[in-house]
């Protein structure tokens, strides 16, 4: 597997508007802008700096991934995402490795993005993305 850089760090919040003040008005960040990914029950939004990018993450919904997260743990960093450079190649081999995988299959990400999660599992409790872009 190849792994070309950190592409983000996801951030799960309450509230987006609301916590992109932050980042916007204290650090200076440009923000992207937002995009909804339905099948994921999550709104993102994202702020560049300099090859990767932070995430935040909202959810849509209160059966939703990032919803559990919030009621489990409370905002903070819900993941790191790493792009590869093939990553279909990249989950078969860690499968073949034994890694316990959340996708086995990539899938639609935002911003077109392909991506598939490594069960924090086999991960000591990191939620780790693959990204490929």
């Amino acid at each position: 597997m190849k792994i070309l850089k950190i592409d983000h760090i996801g951030i799960a919040v309450r509230h987006l508007d609301e916590s992109k003040k932050f980042w916007t008005d204290v650090l200076g960040l440009e923000f992207s802008g937002s995009e909804t990914v339905e099948d994921q029950k999550v709104t993102t939004g994202f702020f560049s700096v300099g090859e990767s990018e932070v995430e935040l993450l909202e959810s849509t919904a209160s059966d939703g991934p990032v919803a559990r997260y919030l009621k489990k743990k409370g905002e903070g960093i819900h993941h790191v995402a790493f792009r590869v450079e093939n990553i279909q190649a990249a989950l078969e081999e860690l499968k073949a490795k034994g890694i316990k995988l959340i996708d086995e299959k990539p899938r639609k990400g935002a911003g077109g993005a392909k991506i598939a999660f490594v069960h924090p599992e086999s991960t000591n409790g990191i939620l780790v993305e693959l990204c490929e872009r």
